[in-house]
């Protein structure tokens, strides 16, 4: 009988998975030799894949400026009745691929000097501004100023939402960027955009600029 010949290529045993002609390591996608993506690992490539970031705000202003009403026309899409802040809020909107991580602070002047606890890692702040209470915008503005100028908020972009702007003889922003002193302020990215909180009027508009001016 005759001798048994040896598998021809196409049937011999392959390693690896069928069909494949690039090695693990050749993919930044797969894991590492040696053991599966960590949940940092994995963060990243979900980010490349998906083009997803995350920006952590700090939204801050005087008491009843609408900062609440805010986070949660943005979060619900929908106006809640809300009571003073005693602390603070935090939720995470997703907008265009953007995950924020929104802090909303209580603005009642007990309590802003604990607002400087949370600073450190602040990529944007929201100081929203009641665009109808003519008599504490020189308050707002002094205000504003001691949070920017604070080594840990150097970093930051500044979004002012000029809100309440549906009320009669609200500030317009051009007023607001004057009465805020914001043109004295050369070396930091920062924007005025009017808002209404209970409508939702500029609160996506806010958003789109900070996506468009947020540096990761």
């Amino acid at each position: 009988c005759a001798e048994p010949r040896p598998p021809s290529p196409d049937t011999r045993p392959r390693s690896g998975r069928s069909g494949g002609s690039r090695s693990p390591s050749a993919s930044p996608l797969l894991p590492k030799p040696g053991g599966p993506l960590d949940a940092a690992e994995m963060g990243k490539v979900l980010s490349k894949i998906f083009g997803n970031k995350e920006m952590r705000i700090l939204m801050l202003g005087l008491d009843a400026a609408g900062k609440t009403t805010i986070l949660y026309k943005l979060k619900l899409g929908q106006s809640v009745t809300t009571i003073p802040t005693v602390g603070f809020n935090v939720e995470t909107v997703t907008y265009k691929n953007v995950k924020f991580n929104v802090w909303d602070v209580g603005g009642q002047d007990k309590i802003r000097p604990l607002w400087r606890h949370y600073y450190t890692g602040t990529q944007g702040l929201i100081f929203v501004v009641d665009c109808a209470d003519r008599d504490r915008i020189d308050e707002a503005r002094q205000e504003l100023h001691r949070i920017i100028n604070d080594r840990e908020m150097r970093d930051a972009i500044i979004l002012i939402f000029a809100n309440k702007q549906d009320l009669p003889d609200a500030m317009k922003p051009h007023e607001i960027q004057e009465k805020l002193g914001l043109t004295r302020i050369r070396d930091r990215n920062w924007y005025v955009q009017p808002s209404c909180a209970t409508t939702g009027d500029g609160l996506y508009e806010g958003l789109t600029w900070l996506t468009s001016n947020y540096k990761s």
